[in-house]
Protein backbone atom coordinates (compact mmCIF):
# COMPACT_ATOMS: atom_id res chain seq x y z
CA UNK A 1 0.00 0.00 0.00
CA UNK A 2 1.10 3.62 -0.01
CA UNK A 3 2.76 3.25 -3.56
CA UNK A 4 -0.46 3.91 -6.52
CA UNK A 5 0.70 6.86 -8.62
CA UNK A 6 -1.43 8.30 -11.31
CA UNK A 7 1.23 9.91 -14.29
CA UNK A 8 -1.09 12.71 -15.74
CA UNK A 9 -1.12 13.62 -19.59
CA UNK A 10 -3.81 13.53 -21.99
CA UNK A 11 -4.99 12.18 -24.97
CA UNK A 12 -3.15 14.66 -27.77
CA UNK A 13 -0.17 15.37 -25.63
CA UNK A 14 0.88 11.97 -24.50
CA UNK A 15 2.37 11.45 -28.09
CA UNK A 16 5.27 14.16 -27.70
CA UNK A 17 6.03 13.14 -23.66
CA UNK A 18 8.95 11.35 -24.49
CA UNK A 19 9.80 11.32 -20.56
CA UNK A 20 6.83 8.85 -19.88
CA UNK A 21 8.16 5.68 -21.42
CA UNK A 22 11.22 6.14 -19.13
CA UNK A 23 9.37 7.44 -16.23
CA UNK A 24 6.93 4.54 -16.26
CA UNK A 25 9.74 1.80 -16.58
CA UNK A 26 11.44 3.47 -13.44
CA UNK A 27 8.43 3.46 -11.29
CA UNK A 28 7.45 0.02 -12.00
CA UNK A 29 11.19 -1.53 -11.39
CA UNK A 30 11.38 -0.33 -7.84
CA UNK A 31 7.67 -1.21 -6.78
CA UNK A 32 5.72 1.82 -7.76
CA UNK A 33 2.20 1.08 -9.19
CA UNK A 34 2.07 4.03 -11.88
CA UNK A 35 -0.48 4.14 -14.06
CA UNK A 36 -0.74 6.67 -17.25
CA UNK A 37 -4.41 8.47 -16.98
CA UNK A 38 -5.50 11.61 -18.91
CA UNK A 39 -6.53 14.16 -16.78
CA UNK A 40 -10.04 14.85 -19.15
CA UNK A 41 -11.10 11.06 -18.59
CA UNK A 42 -14.44 10.92 -16.41
CA UNK A 43 -14.20 7.89 -15.67
CA UNK A 44 -11.46 7.74 -13.46
CA UNK A 45 -11.54 7.90 -9.38
CA UNK A 46 -8.73 10.28 -8.58
CA UNK A 47 -9.24 8.96 -4.78
CA UNK A 48 -8.00 5.55 -5.03
CA UNK A 49 -4.53 6.94 -6.16
CA UNK A 50 -2.60 8.07 -3.33
CA UNK A 51 -0.82 10.70 -5.07
CA UNK A 52 -1.18 11.87 -8.59
CA UNK A 53 1.27 13.49 -10.55
CA UNK A 54 1.36 15.95 -13.31
CA UNK A 55 3.60 15.26 -16.54
CA UNK A 56 1.84 16.45 -19.76
CA UNK A 57 -1.46 17.67 -19.31
CA UNK A 58 -0.71 20.24 -21.88
CA UNK A 59 -3.97 20.41 -23.49
CA UNK A 60 -4.84 22.72 -20.07
CA UNK A 61 -3.87 25.78 -22.58
CA UNK A 62 -7.25 25.73 -24.17
CA UNK A 63 -8.94 25.15 -20.93
CA UNK A 64 -7.20 26.43 -18.20
CA UNK A 65 -10.79 26.90 -15.87
CA UNK A 66 -11.59 23.38 -15.71
CA UNK A 67 -8.05 22.33 -15.73
CA UNK A 68 -7.56 24.28 -12.30
CA UNK A 69 -11.28 23.09 -11.17
CA UNK A 70 -9.92 19.56 -11.88
CA UNK A 71 -6.34 19.96 -9.70
CA UNK A 72 -8.78 21.40 -7.00
CA UNK A 73 -11.26 18.02 -6.92
CA UNK A 74 -7.68 16.08 -7.14
CA UNK A 75 -6.13 18.11 -4.34
CA UNK A 76 -9.23 17.58 -2.33
CA UNK A 77 -9.55 13.45 -2.70
CA UNK A 78 -5.69 12.99 -2.56
CA UNK A 79 -2.21 14.51 -3.36
CA UNK A 80 -1.26 16.63 -6.43
CA UNK A 81 2.13 16.74 -7.36
CA UNK A 82 3.52 19.49 -7.92
CA UNK A 83 0.58 21.35 -5.13
CA UNK A 84 -2.34 23.19 -6.09
CA UNK A 85 -0.62 26.23 -4.85
CA UNK A 86 2.42 26.32 -7.37
CA UNK A 87 0.22 25.33 -9.87
CA UNK A 88 -1.91 28.41 -9.87
CA UNK A 89 1.09 30.71 -8.99
CA UNK A 90 3.25 29.31 -12.03
CA UNK A 91 0.99 28.53 -14.72
CA UNK A 92 0.92 32.38 -15.36
CA UNK A 93 4.29 33.95 -15.89
CA UNK A 94 3.52 37.11 -13.85
CA UNK A 95 5.21 35.25 -11.80
CA UNK A 96 8.49 36.87 -12.90
CA UNK A 97 7.66 40.00 -10.93
CA UNK A 98 7.34 38.37 -7.79
CA UNK A 99 10.91 36.20 -8.41
CA UNK A 100 12.79 39.72 -9.58
CA UNK A 101 10.94 41.39 -6.73
CA UNK A 102 12.88 38.83 -4.75
CA UNK A 103 16.09 39.43 -6.25
CA UNK A 104 16.25 37.09 -8.59
CA UNK A 105 17.76 37.66 -11.78
CA UNK A 106 15.55 37.51 -14.45
CA UNK A 107 14.83 38.86 -18.30
CA UNK A 108 13.50 41.84 -17.66
CA UNK A 109 9.84 41.63 -18.33
CA UNK A 110 6.56 44.30 -18.97
CA UNK A 111 2.99 42.91 -18.55
CA UNK A 112 0.14 44.34 -19.88
CA UNK A 113 -3.98 43.90 -18.78
CA UNK A 114 -6.58 43.62 -20.88
CA UNK A 115 -8.08 47.10 -21.11
CA UNK A 116 -4.90 48.55 -21.69
CA UNK A 117 -3.90 50.93 -24.76
CA UNK A 118 -1.54 47.94 -26.35
CA UNK A 119 0.53 50.67 -28.49
CA UNK A 120 1.34 53.04 -25.25
CA UNK A 121 2.35 49.91 -23.87
CA UNK A 122 4.48 48.76 -25.87
CA UNK A 123 5.90 52.52 -26.40
CA UNK A 124 6.56 52.57 -22.86
CA UNK A 125 8.79 49.08 -23.09
CA UNK A 126 11.10 50.08 -25.93
CA UNK A 127 11.92 53.24 -23.77
CA UNK A 128 12.28 51.17 -21.01
CA UNK A 129 14.70 49.08 -22.77
CA UNK A 130 16.29 51.12 -25.58
CA UNK A 131 18.82 48.54 -26.24
CA UNK A 132 16.44 46.10 -27.65
CA UNK A 133 17.01 45.88 -30.93
CA UNK A 134 14.22 42.91 -30.92
CA UNK A 135 11.46 42.12 -28.06
CA UNK A 136 8.99 39.01 -27.39
CA UNK A 137 5.31 39.49 -27.07
CA UNK A 138 3.68 36.15 -25.77
CA UNK A 139 0.46 35.34 -23.29
CA UNK A 140 1.32 34.88 -19.96
CA UNK A 141 -0.36 31.69 -19.82
CA UNK A 142 0.85 29.21 -22.49
CA UNK A 143 2.71 26.20 -23.25
CA UNK A 144 5.48 24.54 -25.96
CA UNK A 145 5.73 28.31 -28.00
CA UNK A 146 2.15 28.84 -28.44
CA UNK A 147 0.91 32.60 -29.37
CA UNK A 148 4.94 33.47 -28.80
CA UNK A 149 6.39 35.82 -31.46
CA UNK A 150 9.07 37.83 -32.24
CA UNK A 151 9.27 41.32 -33.58
CA UNK A 152 12.02 43.92 -34.69
CA UNK A 153 12.37 46.96 -32.79
CA UNK A 154 11.15 49.38 -36.20
CA UNK A 155 7.68 47.02 -36.48
CA UNK A 156 6.32 48.45 -33.59
CA UNK A 157 2.84 48.72 -35.84
CA UNK A 158 3.04 45.26 -36.29
CA UNK A 159 4.05 44.42 -32.41
CA UNK A 160 1.65 46.88 -30.90
CA UNK A 161 -1.43 45.31 -33.39
CA UNK A 162 -0.41 41.71 -32.11
CA UNK A 163 -0.27 42.72 -28.02
CA UNK A 164 -3.97 44.60 -28.83
CA UNK A 165 -4.99 40.91 -30.36
CA UNK A 166 -4.02 39.31 -27.43
CA UNK A 167 -5.34 41.60 -25.10
CA UNK A 168 -9.09 41.21 -26.95
CA UNK A 169 -8.67 37.54 -26.17
CA UNK A 170 -8.93 38.11 -22.80
CA UNK A 171 -4.71 37.68 -22.13
CA UNK A 172 -2.49 39.64 -20.02
CA UNK A 173 0.85 39.57 -22.29
CA UNK A 174 4.21 39.41 -21.35
CA UNK A 175 6.80 41.61 -23.16
CA UNK A 176 10.55 41.19 -23.42
CA UNK A 177 13.82 41.78 -24.77
CA UNK A 178 14.94 39.38 -27.71
CA UNK A 179 18.46 38.14 -26.15
CA UNK A 180 20.78 37.63 -28.49
CA UNK A 181 23.22 35.11 -26.96
CA UNK A 182 20.29 32.43 -27.37
CA UNK A 183 21.53 32.35 -30.87
CA UNK A 184 24.95 31.44 -29.82
CA UNK A 185 25.27 29.98 -26.79
CA UNK A 186 21.26 28.84 -26.28
CA UNK A 187 19.41 28.44 -23.46
CA UNK A 188 20.16 26.13 -20.17
CA UNK A 189 17.16 24.08 -18.72
CA UNK A 190 18.36 23.01 -15.51
CA UNK A 191 16.38 19.89 -14.27
CA UNK A 192 15.84 19.43 -10.35
CA UNK A 193 14.52 16.46 -8.36
CA UNK A 194 13.28 16.98 -4.68
CA UNK A 195 15.68 19.78 -4.43
CA UNK A 196 18.63 18.31 -6.11
CA UNK A 197 20.11 19.15 -9.80
CA UNK A 198 19.90 16.17 -11.89
CA UNK A 199 20.75 17.00 -15.53
CA UNK A 200 20.51 19.68 -17.89
CA UNK A 201 20.31 20.16 -21.79
CA UNK A 202 21.31 23.13 -24.22
CA UNK A 203 18.05 24.22 -26.00
CA UNK A 204 18.47 26.06 -29.44
CA UNK A 205 16.41 29.62 -30.24
CA UNK A 206 12.98 28.72 -31.56
CA UNK A 207 12.01 32.32 -32.13
CA UNK A 208 13.43 32.51 -35.74
CA UNK A 209 14.21 35.67 -37.49
CA UNK A 210 11.22 36.04 -39.87
CA UNK A 211 8.62 35.88 -37.05
CA UNK A 212 8.06 31.80 -36.91
CA UNK A 213 8.49 29.68 -34.28
CA UNK A 214 10.04 26.39 -34.44
CA UNK A 215 8.48 23.47 -33.07
CA UNK A 216 10.31 22.17 -29.80
CA UNK A 217 11.02 19.21 -31.12
CA UNK A 218 13.66 16.93 -29.51
CA UNK A 219 16.45 17.72 -31.76
CA UNK A 220 16.06 20.94 -30.83
CA UNK A 221 18.04 19.79 -27.52
CA UNK A 222 21.41 18.55 -26.63
CA UNK A 223 23.09 17.40 -23.41
CA UNK A 224 24.87 20.27 -21.52
CA UNK A 225 26.22 20.11 -18.00
CA UNK A 226 24.94 23.09 -16.28
CA UNK A 227 27.88 25.58 -15.01
CA UNK A 228 28.00 26.69 -11.36
CA UNK A 229 26.60 30.36 -12.11
CA UNK A 230 23.42 28.74 -13.77
CA UNK A 231 23.02 26.32 -10.74
CA UNK A 232 23.47 28.98 -8.44
CA UNK A 233 20.53 31.18 -10.24
CA UNK A 234 18.34 28.06 -10.81
CA UNK A 235 18.45 27.67 -6.32
CA UNK A 236 17.85 31.10 -6.18
CA UNK A 237 14.84 31.17 -8.11
CA UNK A 238 13.34 27.87 -6.58
CA UNK A 239 14.43 29.38 -3.06
CA UNK A 240 12.81 32.60 -4.00
CA UNK A 241 10.00 30.64 -5.03
CA UNK A 242 9.48 28.34 -2.17
CA UNK A 243 9.49 31.66 0.25
CA UNK A 244 6.81 33.29 -2.17
CA UNK A 245 4.64 29.81 -1.60
CA UNK A 246 5.32 29.14 1.61
CA UNK A 247 6.22 25.78 0.67
CA UNK A 248 7.56 23.16 3.82
CA UNK A 249 9.59 21.42 1.76
CA UNK A 250 11.09 20.91 -1.89
CA UNK A 251 9.00 20.52 -4.64
CA UNK A 252 8.97 16.98 -5.97
CA UNK A 253 10.11 18.29 -9.72
CA UNK A 254 11.41 21.23 -11.10
CA UNK A 255 12.83 22.75 -14.24
CA UNK A 256 14.98 26.08 -14.37
CA UNK A 257 15.34 27.77 -17.68
CA UNK A 258 18.06 30.21 -18.29
CA UNK A 259 19.63 32.34 -20.93
CA UNK A 260 22.73 35.21 -21.05
CA UNK A 261 22.26 38.33 -21.16
CA UNK A 262 24.85 40.69 -23.01
CA UNK A 263 27.17 40.49 -20.05
CA UNK A 264 27.27 36.92 -20.02
CA UNK A 265 24.92 36.56 -16.22
CA UNK A 266 22.81 34.04 -16.52
CA UNK A 267 18.75 35.18 -16.04
CA UNK A 268 16.06 33.41 -15.76
CA UNK A 269 13.52 32.91 -18.19
CA UNK A 270 10.97 30.69 -16.93
CA UNK A 271 11.06 28.37 -14.28
CA UNK A 272 8.52 25.22 -14.82
CA UNK A 273 7.19 23.98 -11.81
CA UNK A 274 3.41 22.78 -12.80
CA UNK A 275 4.07 19.97 -16.19
CA UNK A 276 7.04 20.52 -17.62
CA UNK A 277 9.26 18.62 -19.94
CA UNK A 278 11.86 17.05 -18.05
CA UNK A 279 14.60 15.75 -20.97
CA UNK A 280 15.12 12.31 -19.33
CA UNK A 281 16.43 10.94 -22.94
CA UNK A 282 19.48 13.45 -22.79
CA UNK A 283 20.60 11.88 -18.94
CA UNK A 284 20.69 7.97 -18.81
CA UNK A 285 19.88 7.54 -14.86
CA UNK A 286 17.65 10.81 -14.39
CA UNK A 287 14.33 8.35 -14.50
CA UNK A 288 15.37 6.56 -11.74
CA UNK A 289 16.50 9.52 -9.64
CA UNK A 290 13.21 10.63 -10.46
CA UNK A 291 11.28 7.18 -9.46
CA UNK A 292 13.27 6.98 -6.01
CA UNK A 293 12.53 10.78 -4.97
CA UNK A 294 8.79 10.04 -5.92
CA UNK A 295 8.97 6.86 -3.69
CA UNK A 296 10.50 8.89 -1.04
CA UNK A 297 7.75 11.16 -1.39
CA UNK A 298 4.91 8.16 -1.72
CA UNK A 299 6.71 7.01 1.64
CA UNK A 300 6.34 10.29 3.31
CA UNK A 301 2.64 10.46 2.42
CA UNK A 302 2.00 6.89 3.60
CA UNK A 303 3.59 7.59 7.22
CA UNK A 304 1.26 11.08 7.46
CA UNK A 305 -1.71 8.90 6.87
CA UNK A 306 -1.01 6.49 9.25
CA UNK A 307 -0.61 9.19 12.06
CA UNK A 308 -3.50 10.81 11.42
CA UNK A 309 -5.45 7.60 11.40
CA UNK A 310 -3.50 6.61 14.62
Amino acid sequence: MGNHLALVTDETSLVIDYDMPLLLEACQAIGIRAEICSWRDPDIEWDRFDAVLLRSPWSYVESLKDFLEWCEYVTDVTYLFNPLPVVRWNLDKRYLADLAEAGVPVVPSGFVAPGTDAAQALRTFLDRHATAREIVVKPTVGAYSKDVQRFARSAQTEAAAYVAQLLDQGNHVILQPYMDSIDTYGETDLILFGGVYSHAIRKRALLLPDGTVDEPTQDARTVRDAAEDERAVAVAALDAAAAHLELQEPLLYSRVDLIRDADGQPLVLELELCEPSLSMPFSEASATRFAQVISARLEEISRTRKNGRS
